[in-house]
């Protein structure tokens, strides 16, 4: 019988033939859509492009037939001041209610996309980045986090799908501020993980577009090309005379990965300064999320499945769940199908009761559009019309029934 057999590249073996993997086949440099690993190199090159595979067995060699799954010795959890040795961590609370909020992050949040797609035109214009105008910009978005993450969580969902590099840039600092108030970061440290989000993917502008945005495959001497943007970055940042460590190791090492697969050194644990463990995890999470020219995105709820399932592998394990603490299962901006059939926007969490925030319904349980949108808090809306049990079947991809996400006001 045939079976398909999800499996870690780490535990991979001679043998084995995989079948799918975790990410497109045209962002790796693997000819064959399917193939025996029969060679030491096979591994390495799957364990440098993929974090998991599918094997199928009964194309399996016998010798590469081992599927059980290694036990992974757990190792004890990092307590947060342990992470942070030298800081003085502090206990956020939300002092401004959704309402109150949301209409200061749009500013902010709109001010930000300004100045980045500026800083980002004249940088690639040829000249030099302008880090006084970033460090202004981030001000306001890290007031608003500060105050309450909810509403730039929102406008970070929202974000245009155009200019990806742009728009990347702005959902990964929202993501690290999110993150640093989670962990309790002081605000010098939201202010770094602020820069370096909008900056650690500075270097792309000197990659050919052409590279960054092909949905075909790329050669050997194309993939050294992309991802020597991190070294281009660097050089950029050099060049402003920013001495921000902190930044400097995001923009720098933002694609080690925990296991040591990354580049550029093949850093792994606690080898990797711990801003650009934290810059891995947004940086991965918005790009999975987002529209990109070769992968659409998918549902934030399926992205934080794939971060958790990734512990320990890619991203480090304390890091990933403090991520999944600070912007939910369901952040603001999901699209969800509730239990009665109705499509909803998140609008806000309950950070005691992730599973059941407040939602606005835009389309009733035949999918049509309603006269009217209503709110629905679903902490004490526990019953639907019907007298149903009501609460959320399931998180959508973006785009679903053809909603467009930047057209709804609140």
């Amino acid at each position: 019988m045939i079976e398909i057999v999800k499996i870690y590249t780490s535990d991979l073996e001679l043998g084995m033939h995989v079948s799918g993997l975790d990410r497109p086949w045209l962002e790796t440099p693997f000819v064959l859509q399917g193939f025996r690993i029969e060679t030491e190199e096979d591994l390495r090159s799957l364990r440098k492009f993929c974090q998991f595979v599918f094997i199928d067995t009964e194309k399996s060699s016998q010798e590469g037939y081992t599927l059980q799954r290694k036990v992974r010795i757990q190792r004890p959890r990092i307590p947060k001041q342990a992470m942070f040795p030298t800081r003085q961590l502090k206990t956020y609370a939300d002092s401004a209610a959704w309402a109150e909020e949301f209409p200061r992050a749009e500013t902010a949040v709109r001010e930000l996309s300004t100045g980045i797609e500026e800083v980002f035109q004249q940088a690639a214009g040829g000249a030099a980045l302008d880090v006084v105008r970033v460090k202004r910009s981030v001000e306001p978005m890290i007031d608003s986090i500060s105050r309450n993450p909810d509403a730039c969580i929102w406008l970070a969902r929202l974000k245009q799908q155009d200019h990806y590099t742009y728009q990347h840039s702005l959902g990964a600092s929202i993501w690290a501020v999110a993150l640093g108030r989670q962990l309790g970061l002081p605000r010098s440290d939201l202010r770094s993980l602020a820069i370096g989000g909008l900056l650690f993917d500075v270097g792309k502008l000197r990659v050919d577009p052409e590279l960054l945005n092909t949905d075909r495959q790329l050669t050997p001497e194309e993939f050294t090309e992309l991802r020597n943007h991190v070294v281009y970055g660097a050089e950029m940042i050099g060049a402003t005379g920013l001495m921000n460590t902190d930044v400097i190791a995001m923009v720098t090492h933002h694609h080690e990965r925990h296991n040591g697969s990354g580049y550029p050194r093949g850093l792994h644990g606690d080898e990797i300064p711990i801003f650009a463990r934290i810059a891995a995890i947004v940086d991965c999470y918005d790009a999975i999320t987002s529209h990109r020219a070769y992968a659409r995105a998918i549902s934030p709820s399926t992205a934080i499945k794939m971060l958790y399932e990734a512990k320990d592998v890619d991203f480090q394990a304390e890091l990933v769940e403090e991520f999944i603490q600070a912007v939910g299962i369901y952040p603001a901006g999901t699209l969800v199908e509730l239990s009665s059939g109705e499509v909803a926007v998140v609008v806000a969490e309950y950070r005691t009761r992730r599973l059941r925030p407040r939602v606005m319904v835009l389309l009733g349980a035949d999918k049509e559009p309603l006269g009217s949108v209503r709110t629905v808090d679903l902490l004490r809306e526990t019953q639907d019309a019907s007298g149903q049990p009501l609460g959320i079947a399931q998180a959508l991809e973006p785009d679903s029934y053809g909603i467009d996400m930047t057209s709804i006001r609140l």
